[in-house]
């Protein structure tokens, strides 16, 4: 047996050399960090995640989505109303671009729907009917896009 033990550990660090740095380095990762996740996301996200509370840690994202909005519109209306509003019209009060161009008036007007259509779409089931479950690649699904909304509300310099 000791002498298996050698021998064995050299097979095994010589087919390291054949193993894809890559495939190694990203084996232990967490899904947040695969998908690049936003790190604004709270942390408690992440716990409910991780325990298996998927449709619950989807909803705390999108609650935060809404309380950022809320919080840099300096409004207390909430949800899809808040959206439509802070995001929409002439003189948002939240301006993701200058709206100089029609280019960037389509911009700004397609992100208003797409946060008031995360509030209604996806918050809102969460918050409003019991015993929801999502499986982990729908709520990595929904998390990713919390991400871009927030990720997009920073590079406009709303932190």
């Amino acid at each position: 047996m000791q002498t298996e033990l050698p021998r064995f550990e050299k097979i095994t660090r010589r087919a390291r050399q054949f193993t894809d740095a890559r495939e190694v380095a990203t084996a232990f990762q967490h899904p947040f960090d695969e998908r690049n996740l936003s790190s604004a996301l709270p942390s408690i996200v992440k716990h409910l995640f991780d325990d298996g509370h998927c449709a619950q840690a989807t909803f705390e994202a999108y609650k935060f989505v809404d309380k950022e909005i809320q919080r840099h519109a300096k409004s207390s209306k909430s949800g899809f109303k808040l959206m439509m509003d802070a995001l929409g019209g002439t003189n948002p009060a939240i301006r993701l671009n200058p709206m100089l161009t029609g280019s960037q008036q389509d911009e700004q007007k397609g992100f208003q729907f797409l946060f008031a259509g995360s509030i209604l779409a996806i918050r809102n089931p969460r918050g409003h009917e019991h015993s929801l479950m999502d499986d982990p690649d729908d709520c990595l699904d929904h998390l990713s896009l919390a991400s871009l909304l927030l990720r997009r509300l920073a590079e406009a310099g709303y932190t």
